[in-house]
């Protein structure tokens, strides 16, 4: 497995590719639109901004996260994903409304000055580094749990659709494993075409336009917005993110990673972005044996699904119609199918060691739960829930 400290072997991003790898990057990308995109276009219309606004919001977030994405997985050679605070969103189509544009864009700045910070002084590293592998595990199989089991619910409403995909997967898989995933894809796609379920009528191209707003800082923003931001993207987006390419093997060290995400978040809020930050489901995707049979060589999916972020970002909201297109179930059962891998690694880890079996059992029920407190998603309290569990039972046990 790659590490930060080991020698790297010379940087060949496209010898190292393959076709599932190019699959799985692309499928990162499209669950990562399809999952949360609408959040942006509520947020934005709660907010009364404009078409060219949103549409700049949008392109903001996807360069940000192409450019990074790419560039952290060359750097380490490992599959980081980044991708934009869902949550974040959430919390934005309620807190949004009612504060001038320019000081939401003094918000994200702030919030994410307070991110860089996080990471340059080291402290989110001191923090990661004391979360049981057990427990990590455990997040991460929670985190994807939800997703997985998105393919048979899919299946009560267009069961010919999920059933020919979930069959081509099995049969694929039993014959040439790396293209279980790219053949569950065009499978599903030729029946949805059959089935009448594609809708391209409301596509059409057009570049984004980035708009620049001048930032302003108030204090009512900065504790309505910046703070709680900040708080649900460390708690929701980073520790997950970070658990996932621990959960994986991969050692990559925090530091650099939030750090480069948070400055980067600055640059780009003047144009929409509130905050672009570690991805956990999305990265699983890319950290899975379905991305590459070579554990070392996982990182080409992750670069090309910061291509394809690009790609889509050129295009800005536009993004959104292309997407719309296909079948909410056809979207929902390909990324369950590319999770599969991911969710039984991250169960087996879980209960490996039996001293923290139950403790990670904990954190795999709550983060699959859906629990929401303090605006704060499922996986902050399962990694806390299993950090109290750990402690009580241990409690002064030799």
């Amino acid at each position: 497995m790659t590490s930060s400290t080991a020698p790297l072997p010379p940087l060949r991003p496209l010898a190292d590719t393959s076709p599932s790898a190019i699959v799985a990057g692309f499928v990162a990308m499209m669950t990562g639109y399809t999952s949360s995109l609408i959040l942006m276009f509520q947020a934005g219309q709660a907010a009364h901004l404009t078409p060219e606004q949103i549409s700049s919001w949008i392109w903001a977030l996807s360069i940000g996260m192409g450019l990074t994405t790419i560039g952290l997985s060359l750097r380490y050679r490992t599959p980081v994903v980044v991708a934009w605070s869902t949550p974040g969103a959430a919390l934005l189509i309620t807190s949004l409304p009612g504060v001038p544009y320019g000081e939401a864009i003094g918000a994200f700045i702030v919030c994410n000055a307070l991110i860089a910070v996080c990471g340059l002084t080291g402290g989110f590293e001191t923090i990661m580094r004391r979360v049981p592998p057990a427990l990590a595990s455990a997040l991460l199989a929670g985190i994807l749990f939800r997703i997985g089991l998105e393919i048979f619910v899919a299946a009560q409403h267009q069961t010919a659709l999920v059933l020919s995909m979930f069959f081509t997967y099995l049969i694929v898989k039993r014959l040439a494993s790396r293209y279980a995933i790219l053949s569950a894809l065009i499978v599903g796609t030729a029946v949805a075409g059959g089935l009448g379920l594609l809708d391209f009528s409301h596509f059409n191209v057009s570049l984004a336009k980035p708009v620049w707003t001048t930032p302003s800082f108030s204090l009512s923003a900065t504790i309505s917005i910046a703070i709680p931001l900040f708080v649900v993207a460390m708690a929701s987006q980073n520790v997950p993110g970070l658990a996932v390419l621990r959960a994986d093997g991969y050692k990559v060290p925090a530091s650099p990673l939030i750090s480069t995400m948070g400055i980067a978040s600055v640059l780009l809020a003047p144009f929409g972005s509130h905050g672009i930050h570690l991805a956990a489901i999305t990265a699983a995707i890319c950290t899975g044996r379905e991305a590459h049979e070579d554990p070392a060589k996982r990182y080409t999916a992750a670069v090309w699904s910061g291509v394809f972020y690009l790609i889509a970002g050129t295009f800005g909201a536009t993004i959104a119609a292309l997407f719309a297109a296909f079948p909410k179930a056809l979207v929902v059962s390909i990324a369950a199918l590319a999770l599969f891998g991911s969710i039984m690694n991250g169960l087996a880890n879980a209960m490996h060691d039996t001293k923290q079996r139950e403790a990670a059992l904990i954190t795999f029920m709550v983060t699959a739960s859906g629990l929401t407190l303090l605006s704060i998603g499922s996986a902050f309290w399962g990694l806390i829930a299993g950090v109290v569990t750990l402690a009580i039972l241990q409690w002064r046990r030799t």
